[in-house]
């Protein structure tokens, strides 16, 4: 490989098939996988979070999965520079980087697609706080809407977190004089590594069928057991599923409840998640259920994978 071997970043809605492909390919051109899951990142989530397992994680060597703590909060601008550096191992060992995973934000920021920035107003920061303590999160959702749509589909109206912080990048960079922290973030772009960008589609019917069996697998796996064991306090328990959990637990919903709220949580996950893609730069559309193909001849445009 040379210096400018570039990059396969395979994405798309939640459980579309994005691990055994990126396993598959790995396999096929001696690859590396790194992760682009939001939620994947943290240890001991394995189930709800389907994140590769460690027999997956035993076919090919993975990087930035289940390596943070779930108390512990991680950024897009964090993770653009994980991933980078983690690309650039990879290449330096000669072998191909593939970044797999459905978050939209982190890949875009990763690609230089998405102007992170990263903005910093210590002022805004505690006023969006204290906003967040009085007004009910769908009100800050809206605001969020109104500003920056795109960014708002790819998040939970549940999600005060990332909406507040959505709000301090969309305000601040409205802002005259607002500064800017921590210094531009190492991309794709910036670093001038090639990349192609597959999203791997799915229809409404196959999905809700997968997302059933999924559902399904998790709660025979023991995924109550690991919603139990993470708790409420994590940052990482705003995961999809960990709160139905906790409250089936905590004796608020039936098992026959507990197992239609996991479904349409899902479901609405993966509607966000395709609506963030509809505006994705550069993204190549293949069918989830004939992937593999396509992916390769993908692959093979790639300098220093053919």
């Amino acid at each position: 490989m040379t210096e400018t071997a570039g990059v396969l970043i395979i994405t798309g809605p939640t459980a579309s098939g994005k691990t055994e492909l990126a396993i598959a390919l790995a396999e096929r051109f001696d690859g590396e996988i790194i992760g682009a899951d939001s939620r994947q990142i943290y240890r001991g989530m394995t189930i709800g979070t389907a994140a590769p397992t460690p027999e997956q994680r035993a076919r090919r060597r993975h990087h930035l999965v289940e390596f943070l703590d779930p108390r512990e909060r991680y950024s897009a601008a964090r993770f653009a520079s994980d991933a980078m550096a983690a690309i650039e191992d990879v290449q330096a060992r000669g072998k191909r980087a593939i970044v797999a995973g459905g978050t939209g934000f982190y890949i875009r920021t990763l690609t230089g697609d998405m102007t992170l920035a990263p903005y910093y107003d210590e002022s805004l920061r505690r006023r969006l706080t204290r906003e967040a303590l009085v007004h009910p999160h769908e009100v800050l959702h809206e605001w969020l809407m109104s500003l920056d749509p795109v960014r708002a589909a790819a998040i939970a109206p549940s999600d005060p977190y990332r909406i507040v912080r959505a709000l301090e990048i969309a305000l601040a960079a409205r802002a005259p004089g607002a500064s800017r922290s921590g210094g531009s973030l190492p991309t794709l772009k910036g670093r001038r590594i090639p990349y192609r960008k597959l999203y791997l589609a799915i229809e409404r019917e196959e999905l809700e069928r997968r997302i059933r069996a999924r559902v399904e697998r998790m709660l025979g796996a023991g995924f109550l057991e690991e919603a139990e064991r993470i708790g409420p306090d994590a940052v990482a328990s705003d995961a999809v599923g960990y709160r139905e959990a906790l409250a089936y637990l905590h004796g608020r919903m039936t098992a026959e409840e507990l197992h239609e709220h996991l479904v349409r949580a899902t479901r609405r996950y993966a509607k966000r998640q395709q609506t963030w893609f509809r505006t994705e730069p550069d993204l190549r559309t293949i069918s989830a259920l004939d992937a593999f193909g396509p992916a390769v001849e993908t692959a093979r445009e790639i300098p220093g994978w053919a």
